[in-house]
């Protein structure tokens, strides 16, 4: 996807810079947990206004579990990141 850039032609047209100004827009008005316009969500009419459900990512609790365990045996955390791969 996307166009191919010849030598010497521009790398960013007048539309893509528009249209990268409008995504930091949106983007700036999201909340960074769950998505939503900041501008909407933080509205204090709006404290009842949502519904949550709550999921388990089975691939996440095992590598959270797997952290647990180590730290248990004395690993230092601090840092860590857990590689998940599906047994298969």
């Amino acid at each position: 996807m996307g166009r191919a850039v010849a030598p010497g032609e521009a790398l960013w047209l007048d539309e893509d810079r528009a249209w990268a100004l409008a995504l930091a827009e949106v983007e700036k008005d999201c909340c960074p947990d769950c998505g939503n316009p900041w501008s909407e969500a933080s509205k204090i009419e709006n404290e009842y206004a949502y519904e949550a459900e709550l999921l388990r990512c089975h691939a996440c609790a095992t590598g959270a579990r797997s952290a647990h365990a180590y730290q248990e045996s004395g690993g230092d955390v601090r840092g860590i990141h857990v590689s998940i791969m599906k047994r298969g």
